[in-house]
């Protein structure tokens, strides 16, 4: 593995930071296929994004895993800015960069994420043909979560009253360059609303996967662009790659993988569930994250 720095030329001149994974017995004058990770909103390479880029890359190909503009060791002001257009934008700028590499080949770049991550992967798959293929694990359409809740059920008040937040913390913060923040994981087990985001807690909290620069926040500015964005927005006209999406059977955030198994335009997709696993497990625990890999494997193996 190496770690790579290069600019962002779609935000800001942001130098993003990245973890390159080679398969075993790698070659640098021979191309190989790579595959681009995308780690879950207030995550970083070094989790799960990272665990999974090990694993493709054992499978043959190369794999990288990389921070998001304002978070990580990436670059950018204000810190956490969880921004859905920039965060999409990445996985592009990733691409620019492998593409200049001359041992990766530019015609087999695939590209998968986790979380929310899934979703900006799907969104960017949509934005760029040069993703040939696309496959996520326990998507999450972060826009559809804030407007309707991790199970579906959300009032569209609670939305309205996100968007006022946001708006108001632009306000209050305008010209700063720290800004407030919020969690994306609970900061307790107590104040987990039920038994798998009490496992968010534990991913991001403890050592189970915590990490220095994983606050696992972002600011309440981002609020403004998250609520009125839909990752999936012309899948039906532009989503015409291979399309992989990987769900625990007992995953409340299940709904996002099955509402773009029906919107994709692709007639090659597949959704695998994973018995028994809940959303979380597919992160880290090795039963499901194995069984993940195998599938991940094989999609990217055909498709690349």
């Amino acid at each position: 593995m190496e770690n790579h720095r290069f600019e962002n030329r779609n935000a800001q001149a942001i130098t993003m930071s990245a973890d390159i994974y080679f398969p075993q017995g790698f070659d640098p004058a021979r191309t190989y296929p790579a595959v681009v990770v995308t780690h879950p909103g207030g995550g970083v390479k070094e989790q799960t994004a990272g665990l999974y880029a090990r694993h493709l890359a054992d499978s043959g190909v190369i794999a990288v895993a990389f921070d998001a503009s304002y978070q990580g060791e990436s670059g950018g002001m204000p810190r956490q800015l969880e921004n859905p257009a920039i965060r999409t934008e990445d996985v592009s700028a990733v691409i620019d960069y492998l593409t200049t590499l001359p041992y990766v080949d530019a015609q087999r770049i695939g590209a998968m994420g986790i979380c929310a991550g899934g979703g900006y992967t799907v969104n960017a798959a949509i934005n760029d043909p040069r993703i040939r293929a696309v496959a996520t694990v326990s998507a999450v359409n972060i826009g559809q979560m804030f407007r309707q809740g991790w199970d579906n059920t959300q009032a569209v008040s609670v939305a309205q009253a996100l968007l006022k937040m946001g708006a108001d913390s632009r306000t209050q913060h305008a010209g700063q360059d720290e800004a407030a923040a919020l969690p994306l994981a609970p900061l307790s087990a107590e104040e987990a609303p039920n038994a798998e985001l009490r496992e968010a807690w534990e991913y991001y909290r403890t050592a189970r996967c915590a990490h220095p620069r994983s606050p696992s926040l972002m600011t309440v500015r981002s609020l403004n662009q998250l609520v009125t964005y839909d990752a999936y927005q012309f899948a039906d006209l532009f989503l015409t790659q291979p399309l992989l999406m990987v769900a625990g059977s007992d995953a409340g955030s299940k709904w996002m993988s099955e509402d773009l198994m029906q919107r994709a335009a692709t007639e090659d997709k597949q959704l695998h569930i994973v018995a028994g696993a809940n959303h979380m497990s597919l992160y880290d625990v090795p039963v499901y994250v194995e069984q993940a890999v195998s599938s991940l494997t094989a999609f990217f193996q055909r498709t690349l």
